[in-house]
């Protein structure tokens, strides 16, 4: 399968095993923050994105613009390790990574979550690409991805054993809708894809078929 057909088949199994009252609120919180356009008016293409460092997985600092010094830079936002949709995602990159970099790119994952779950992220997904610690999501928040979490779903997530302040080391439950950027050597957004429905991720072959058309 590929990346959307497993993205749909997760969907399907996770809504066949919830009660409708969960399911319900659940697809509210979504809806709601669709209405509120902020994927429409997140970082898109054409524009400048700024320069940002950040830790990766092992706290040493990365930045940007010393990445584009090697060419193009494939950016993957996600909320974190413990969503599922999420590391399929991270999973699905890894295995075009290959032919990331034979195109002369570099990807890179980012999420609010604290350097030593990132770590965590990074080994479980089995990841050889760098994953970075957005803290407080401030990287997140110069793109325009930034919501909080509702507090209608505070209490489902936790009872599905999310902890996102503990995964993030703060208490905002402020997370990043999941985006993907290719981004120029010159720092332009050639590719956008943000989302504000979580189980909706961007196919890996258009990240392959924007790094073609650069």
């Amino acid at each position: 399968m590929n990346l959307t057909q497993e993205l749909n088949a997760l969907k399907a199994n996770f809504s066949a095993n919830q009660p409708e009252t969960i399911k319900s609120v659940m697809a509210k919180a979504t809806t709601d923050l669709i209405n509120t356009k902020i994927a429409e008016n997140s970082l898109s293409t054409g524009q400048k994105i700024p320069d940002f460092t950040l830790p990766n997985a092992l706290g040493k600092e990365i930045s940007l613009n010393s990445l584009l010094a090697k060419g193009a830079v494939v950016i993957s936002f996600y909320r974190g390790g413990w969503c599922p949709y999420c590391n399929l995602e991270l999973r699905a990159l890894q295995e075009i990574l290959p032919q990331i970099e034979a195109k002369g790119a570099t990807l890179v994952a980012i999420s609010p979550e604290t350097p030593d779950h990132s770590l965590s992220t990074k080994e479980k997904n089995e990841l050889s690409f760098e994953v970075l610690s957005d803290r407080a999501n401030i990287v997140a928040k110069q793109l325009g991805l930034v919501f909080t979490l509702p507090e209608s779903l505070r209490p489902i997530y936790s009872n599905f054993g999310i902890d996102i302040p503990a995964y993030n080391d703060d208490f905002t439950f402020e997370l990043p809708l999941p985006a993907t950027y290719v981004v120029a050597a010159d720092g332009t957004v050639i590719y956008s894809f943000a989302h504000a429905d979580y189980t909706q991720r961007l196919d890996p072959q258009e990240i392959i078929n924007a790094l073609d058309r650069q």
